[in-house]
């Protein structure tokens, strides 16, 4: 099974276990009333629809290049990442709402520690699946992925705060302190969902690797590049789990074509064998197009 097989299997189990977390969150706020476990159990129907939205991205980034798309379809994930973090800020915003109305009409919680034990249950849950999407996400290169295991750890990070605000509440008796547990809560939301639709957005824009990375670029095709004058106009471009990588290669004028080609065919295999789903293209240059002096 491959990288992206292996990804999509994870987002195809992420839908029940996110549907799982929804559930139980649910019964917490009807358990209690809560405002705050509402706008914790509301995050998680975002967290259901997002995750549908990853298994289809994630089908569609693997389809072939076509006429239409000659370089394939790879950057459909930053999509479903974008729309992920507007489902998120959506759903700060309507979080944002509900407690504002409760703020005026706060109301005391009903069975409020069995309630809290079960949004805990549902929390572990969470953070558990949460540190297996990034990874996962990270080490597949899967924008829309770590995109989801970025959300369900926003989740993790709500449910800490409600947790021990509720814990509050019940402590102090103050029945303000739900809605406004909710308030800060969206918030952070709102943060976290703006995040993630910046990083997508510098994905859709073309975005280059670290410049760790590209000196590991550079040094890769000058250690296989025996016999060649220099590299020069080293650029990359991430689209998805693709990296594209494109340079200037100059070669003495009298190298042969078949011996450039050799050494460009040389370069791009070890290329691909350090860099994962890299795509190389070589431009040949003669040697009077060099841009460091021969002197």
């Amino acid at each position: 099974m491959n990288g992206i097989q292996k990804a999509t299997r994870i987002a195809i189990i992420s839908i029940p276990v996110a549907i799982l977390i929804f559930i139980l969150k649910y019964l917490a706020y009807y358990l209690t009333g809560s405002i705050a476990l509402y706008s914790d159990a509301f995050e998680s129907i975002v967290n259901v629809i997002a995750t549908i939205a990853v298994v289809y991205v994630i089908w569609f980034s693997i389809k072939p290049a076509d006429d239409n798309h000659p370089f394939g379809h790879h950057k459909a994930e930053y999509f479903s990442a974008v729309l992920e973090g507007a489902l998120i800020i959506f759903a700060a915003l309507l979080i944002i709402h509900q407690a504002w109305i409760a703020l005026k009409h706060p109301c005391i919680l009903d069975k409020p520690l069995l309630g809290l034990a079960i949004n805990l249950t549902a929390s572990s849950i969470n953070s558990l699946w949460a540190y297996i999407l990034i990874r996962n996400g990270k080490k597949y290169r899967s924008p829309a992925l770590e995109a989801d295991g970025r959300h369900f750890m926003t989740d993790v990070v709500s449910s800490a705060g409600i947790f021990t605000g509720l814990v509050a509440t019940i402590w102090t008796g103050w029945p303000i302190l739900d809605p406004l547990i909710a308030i800060i809560v969206a918030m952070h939301i709102l943060w976290q969902g703006w995040k993630i639709i910046k990083n997508s957005i510098q994905g859709l824009m073309d975005v280059g690797v670290e410049v760790e990375e590209i000196m590991r670029i550079h040094n890769i095709i000058s250690a296989h590049a025996k016999g060649t004058i220099e590299v020069h106009d080293l650029r990359t471009r991430i689209a998805g789990r693709i990296i594209f990588i494109e340079f200037h290669l100059v070669v003495p004028a009298a190298m042969t074509v078949s011996h450039a080609h050799t050494i460009c065919d040389y370069i791009e295999h070890a290329l691909q064998n350090e860099i994962k789903n890299a795509r190389v293209l070589i431009h040949i240059e003669p040697e009077d197009e060099a841009k460091l002096s021969l002197a």
